[in-house]
């Protein structure tokens, strides 16, 4: 638990960039195949990106998220 709170911000903040800047959170879709596209077009534009936070997690918090 200590390792996951203590990485919140950096979660936050991916989810944050998920939704804001690759345009993944939209409610409009009209139709099933629109809203996949805009999810994996999200996801793509989001692995492209160069700057991204990432977790420097120790083998033994890497080992209990996969525990749990």
């Amino acid at each position: 638990d200590r390792a996951m709170l203590s990485k919140r911000f950096i979660i936050e903040t991916i989810n944050d960039q998920l939704k804001n800047i690759s345009f993944i959170e939209h409610s409009r879709h009209r139709s099933m195949n629109g809203f996949m596209l805009n999810l994996v077009a999200g996801l793509v534009a989001y692995c492209l990106k160069e700057n991204k936070p990432h977790l420097n997690l120790t083998d033994v918090e890497l080992n209990a998220l996969v525990i749990a």
